[in-house]
């Protein structure tokens, strides 16, 4: 598990292994939760699920397909960072941190 940022602004990435492909569970803030999948697979589309009122998508898609481009095997990116009432500024902070866990990957 790999981890970025501070307090409620912390994020969290594990990777799991299924036989060749991957699973990325992303998580933080103060609430994590299960806000979007996105799936990346061989010779499709990226696939993008939103939840009704959630957009961890944003930060899901940039995990799955970096690990497809970078393992070229089936990748699923799942979960979501809350904070409650986030301002703009908080939920860009936590988009930053999100995306330093990317360069992880």
């Amino acid at each position: 598990m790999i981890t970025y940022g501070d307090g409620k602004y912390k994020v969290w990435l594990e990777e799991k292994k299924i036989g060749n492909d991957l699973i990325y569970i992303l998580g933080g803030g103060e609430k994590s939760h299960i806000g979007g999948i996105v799936i990346c697979e061989p010779k499709k589309e990226t696939q993008v699920i939103g939840f009704e009122g959630h957009y961890d998508y944003i930060v899901l898609q940039p995990i799955a397909e970096k690990a497809y481009k970078k393992y070229k095997t089936r990748v699923v990116a799942l979960g979501g960072v809350h904070i409650d009432n986030a301002s703009k500024e908080e939920i860009e902070k936590l988009v930053e941190n999100c995306k330093e866990l990317v360069k992880c990957i």
